[in-house]
């Protein structure tokens, strides 16, 4: 996706250069949240300040929400028909193998020595323990901080260039309004209320990308709230998978799940609604942050402690499946298909179609 949205802005619309892309890159990067869909508002940000970056973000996140909707919709009348429930079986064994390669290209990533590893094992083991995973990235920050070696230090930059399209006033309308949005639906249904601040927690800590919201939100809708069981959980990632959008869709899902369409339109705009903030907060002073000494100390622990926390998720999700010798075997070809870059789109449809006919 990321390097779809290069091609458009840079090359295609010219809305960028190439330095600009790769410092929103960078930002994306170090900030939690979804990445592409970060992207997309920092191109938006760049080409049309804040008002360009909302724009961005509604268009690149609204065709994956219509189709997780219509999905949820579908699956919420009809998973208890016969057929239906050996669909969701199989596709429950490639959530498992797509963790696997999370977990596989994450750690190839972010674990690169003893440091980052102890790191990532001592958040696996506290996660198992019950201990928050939100407590635990926070640890892992600070253990990172005094653990990790500083990278060199980015450019300073230009005060001047900086500010550039940090468009203040309507930032301060955007909170606002999200505020104002809370209190709303509060008086309408408190279940709401909590559905949308669980949600907008999970997005201010997925350092690392979409699947690192996966490890909290099991946490937090699973564990914590105990809204759905694991395997349904899992069944809204599988279906998250064939939409043309982030991982974090799943909020959709679970937002349908709750409280239906008023729950999914709320649980989708918050687990996006941080990830907005920040790219247009940051943006403008992200080369003077990260010219800080302690800033990728702190980054590198967190992004080390989400290989620990999905290894868990995967522990947890792989328990709930009943492993027989089709299942291993879908499982593990699945996995083949994504080390070798299959795309998820064909893998998904022809595990479910071979889940209908073998299980």
């Amino acid at each position: 996706m990321v390097a779809h949205i290069r091609e458009l802005s840079i090359n295609r619309h010219n809305w960028l250069n190439e330095g600009d892309f790769k410092n929103g890159i960078a930002l994306c990067q170090s900030i939690p949240g979804a990445t592409a869909i970060q992207m997309a508002a920092y191109v938006g940000l760049k080409s049309g300040g804040v008002a360009g970056a909302l724009a961005s973000y509604v268009g690149f996140g609204l065709p994956a929400f219509i189709l997780m909707l219509i999905f949820s919709v579908l699956y919420s009348r009809y998973n208890s028909l016969t057929g239906i429930d050996s669909l969701f079986n199989g596709l429950q064994v490639i959530v498992v193998a797509i963790i696997l390669n999370a977990i596989y290209t994450f750690g190839k990533s972010n674990v690169k020595h003893v440091q980052s590893a102890v790191i990532a094992i001592v958040a696996a083991v506290l996660f198992w323990q019950g201990i928050s995973p939100f407590m635990v990235v926070a640890g892992a920050g600070i253990l990172g901080c005094i653990l990790f070696q500083s990278r060199p230090a980015g450019p300073a930059g230009q005060p001047g260039q900086e500010v550039m399209h940090w468009e203040t006033g309507r930032i301060v309308s955007l909170v606002c309004i999200l505020l104002a949005a809370l209190v709303a639906l509060y008086a309408v249904n408190a279940v709401l209320v909590t559905l949308a601040a669980v949600m907008l927690k999970i997005d201010l800590f997925a350092f690392g990308g979409g699947f690192a919201s996966l490890p909290l939100m099991l946490h937090e809708i699973v564990i914590v709230k105990g809204w759905m069981t694991s395997e349904t959980f899992m069944d809204g990632i599988a279906l998250g998978q064939v939409t043309p959008g982030p991982i974090v869709i799943t909020a959709t899902f679970v937002g349908y799940m709750v409280q239906g369409l008023a729950g999914a339109v709320v649980a989708t705009i918050a687990i996006f609604t941080p990830s907005f903030f920040m790219v247009v907060t940051i943006a403008p002073v992200f080369d003077r942050l990260r010219s800080s000494p302690y800033f990728s100390r702190v980054i590198d622990g967190i992004l080390a402690s989400f290989v620990g926390l999905l290894i868990y998720v995967l522990i947890k999700f792989a328990l709930a499946v009943p492993w027989d010798v089709v299942r291993i075997i879908l499982g593990l070809a699945s996995l083949a298909a994504l080390i070798r870059k299959v795309d998820i789109l064909y893998i998904v449809p022809a595990g479910a179609v071979l889940s209908v006919i073998f299980l």
